[in-house]
């Protein structure tokens, strides 16, 4: 059994570098194009899902879509892997917010993990909801492919390492429809650990 996390395919949002969110995107050309590379890698690695999860946001679901039409199969929406919610700064690029919203984006910056974004949710809250929704498709017999956000896959990789938050880009920086499989030892982590343990 093992976890295979995936980002989304590519939209016009990723290329002018504007935080999504939960902002619900489309896929563009490119990105429809990396999802049906994608089944095509799953083939080539000889993984067999038992079960295609996606994020319900569009570009996700997109994604999903195409994978699993491809691959016989249905995508399910698995519930609390959706991108997290940045807010106020949705549309904006980094660099516009720290332009626009400097005393927040000040807070945020030195305590990302807990500080939330005007109006939106911190990473905390991110894997309050993630964390759960993970050990449900872990109980799932077999291989399951997640199809997900960049947010969701580096918060929880930095919760399951016990890395700082702040170095989650650095650390954890997923490109679009990049496979990210959870070891054995991270998934017992799901499993096992109480929220907040780690």
């Amino acid at each position: 059994m093992g976890l295979y996390l995936v980002r989304h395919g590519e939209t016009d949002w990723n290329l002018s570098s504007r935080i999504q969110g939960q902002t619900d995107i489309p896929l563009n050309d490119n990105g429809r194009a990396q999802a049906r590379e994608l089944s095509a890698a799953v083939r080539q690695r000889g993984l067999s899902p038992g079960r295609i999860y996606t994020s319900r946001m569009l570009r996700a679901r997109e994604t999903a879509d195409i994978v699993a039409a491809d691959l016989g199969m249905e995508a399910w929406i698995l519930e609390g892997v959706h991108e997290i919610n940045m807010g106020a700064w949705e549309g904006y690029t980094w660099r516009q917010v720290r332009e626009e919203f400097p005393q927040d984006y000040e807070k945020w910056y030195c305590n990302r993990r807990y500080q939330i974004p005007p109006g939106g949710e911190s990473y905390e809250q991110l894997l309050a909801r993630v964390v759960p929704a993970m050990r449900k498709a872990a109980k799932e017999q077999g291989d399951s492919l997640i199809i997900t956000h960049s947010a969701v896959i580096m918060t929880l990789l930095s919760y399951l390492n016990g890395t700082p938050f702040a170095d989650m880009a650095k650390n954890f920086k997923t490109k679009n429809t990049e496979l990210v499989k959870l070891g054995e030892d991270m998934v017992c982590i799901l499993e096992q650990a109480p929220w907040g343990g780690r």
